[in-house]
């Protein structure tokens, strides 16, 4: 590959520490505290560059053709792409990614401007890590310096041992001496932050009091004290009568949402030989703890269900309960331009709603719009809208978009399975439907036509289009239409998966076909 041709350097630090590093053919990760500004910095490293590459060309081919339908976003990093750079971030797709990543690690790309999702984890040959910003936005309290942990994983992507480097540079930009002396003090002289234990943050430690019951680590409330006792957790809090008075507090949620049942000393027989309160796990929080569910998402799921007998509920109805729980946060902010529609479109499905609608007044409300403009966004998935128009309406990328409906199938199979144990055989079905949907990107009636192999969302719509909407009508199409629509592979494997074997006996000729000249 030629080296690329480096004009003079900009104005921008950052750019010109960049730049600097491709003139020397070595390899840099500029890290960016926005998507926005991860995306821009590429682009404007991407304008300096004059040199062209067949190998670019077709890497920037394959970004392009990742989705079936090119975003905006697939094009700038196209275009970027073609000129050695790149931006890594959430939003891309996860073949985006990859695709960056491993052409970064042979060579074929010069430099990654990355959100924090390249710090942890990932072994890249930088040479140089340019950190261009330590602030973050954070919410009420503005921008805010990052962690110092978090600066050390950035620094640390440089001069990677694996990739024979004897060393690397990780640079911050100051634009004052005061801010650089600063950024000495808080960053490269200080200390990581302390580690604090996961178990206290408290969907982790329900669930974890959950589990251990289901699975008979605990039978009791003393054994989950013990258990706890020798965690990390245990070890960092070491007040264990606070820890006690805290597990009191999640077995007595547990009991209230019916996933336990606790029994006093006095009320079992003395052949129990715990000595302490008995934990029972019921059969709906044996299930629970099997889907790996945060036990107050169970309980919210269930509770909607409850409501779902009692109202019509659509698509949307379900869409909306498996945003709103904890387990799809963050969630996408919601636009002042937004904010209109979304309660506009609120107004008319509100009454089809399942999951606990807040007064506009509670602070909760801001996360229910934002679930609303979720759940609205895979609807409009589900109506056959491509990535780019639901990045245009909704500004959620491919990557987040494709994160969610992930999310939200797991959300929607543990409430199909609530479901079942519940014996709400009417809702399993409209669950079943959402899900094949959501993850199709169909509308209902392409249905029959998405449940074939190799028939996603474009080629259902074309075979509707053309008459053919289910499997009756792919038995009775035309192998030369079906070959006109989806290519010759694709309409033999489908005669296939409905048994009809079509054997292929020449080029350009099948089974039973003769030539004009045997006439």
């Amino acid at each position: 590959m030629k080296p690329l041709s480096i004009p003079e350097l900009t104005d921008h630090p950052a750019l010109d520490i960049a730049l600097d590093t491709v003139k020397r053919n070595k390899q840099a990760l500029v890290f960016c505290n926005t998507r926005r500004s991860a995306e821009s910095t590429a682009e404007k490293l991407a304008r300096k560059i004059d040199s062209k590459s067949d190998d670019l060309e077709k890497l920037a081919d394959e970004i392009l053709n990742v989705l079936s339908s090119p975003t905006k976003q697939c094009r700038r990093l196209a275009y970027c792409i073609r000129k050695g750079m790149a931006f890594h971030h959430a939003g891309l797709a996860s073949k985006q990614r990859k695709l960056v990543e491993d052409n970064f690690r042979n060579g074929r790309i010069k430099v990654i401007a990355s959100t924090p999702t390249l710090a942890f984890g990932l072994n890249l040959p930088a040479f140089r890590a340019v950190i261009k910003d330590l602030k973050r936005y954070g919410g009420r309290w503005g921008l805010q310096y990052i962690p110092a942990l978090e600066y050390h994983q950035m620094a640390g992507r440089a001069g990677r041992p694996d990739f024979n480097d004897t060393h690397g540079e990780a640079i911050c930009i100051a634009s004052t001496e005061k801010e650089a002396e600063d950024i000495v003090e808080k960053f490269i002289n200080a200390p990581p932050e302390n580690i604090y234990s996961k178990l206290a943050v408290e969907p982790v430690l329900r669930t974890y009091c959950l589990s251990l019951a289901a699975t008979g680590f605990a039978h009791s409330k003393k054994e989950l004290v013990d258990f706890f006792e020798k965690t990390f957790y245990g070890y960092q809090f070491q007040d264990m009568n606070a820890i006690e008075s805290i597990l009191d507090k999640m077995l007595n949620y547990l009991e209230e949402w019916e996933f336990i049942r606790q029994s006093k000393k006095d009320d079992f027989v003395s052949a129990n030989s715990l000595g302490d309160d008995k934990i029972e796990v019921t059969k709906l929080g044996e299930r629970v703890a099997q889907l790996y569910l945060d036990p107050f998402t169970a309980h919210q799921i269930i509770t909607a269900l409850r409501r779902a007998t009692q109202k019509t509920a659509t698509e949307l109805s379900y869409l909306q309960l498996a945003c709103s729980t904890l387990e799809l946060r963050p969630l996408p902010s919601v636009r002042v331009k937004e904010t209109d529609f979304i309660e506009a479109e609120l107004n008319e499905s509100s009454s089809l709603l399942i999951a606990f609608e807040p007064s506009v007044f509670e602070p909760e409300y801001d996360e229910f719009l934002k679930s609303m403009k979720l759940a609205i966004a895979l609807e409009s998935w589900m109506e056959e809208k491509t990535e780019n128009e639901i990045l245009e309406e909704f500004n959620i990328a491919p990557g987040e978009l494709h994160l969610k409906r992930n999310l939200c199938d797991w959300i929607l199979y543990a409430g199909e399975e609530l479901a079942a144990l519940l014996n709400f055989r009417d809702i399993i079905k409209n669950i079943r439907k959402t899900r094949f949907r959501l993850d199709k990107g169909v509308k209902e009636e392409l249905i029959p036509l998405a449940r074939l192999k190799n028939v996603g969302r474009v080629r259902a719509r074309k075979l509707y289009r053309n008459g053919i909407k289910d499997i009756g009508d792919i038995k009775k199409a035309d192998m030369t239409k079906l070959t006109q629509l989806l290519g010759e592979k694709t309409a033999l494997n489908l005669k296939k998966q409905i048994g009809e074997d079509i054997e292929k006996v020449s080029k350009g000729k099948r089974k039973g076909q003769l030539g004009l000249g045997k006439y």
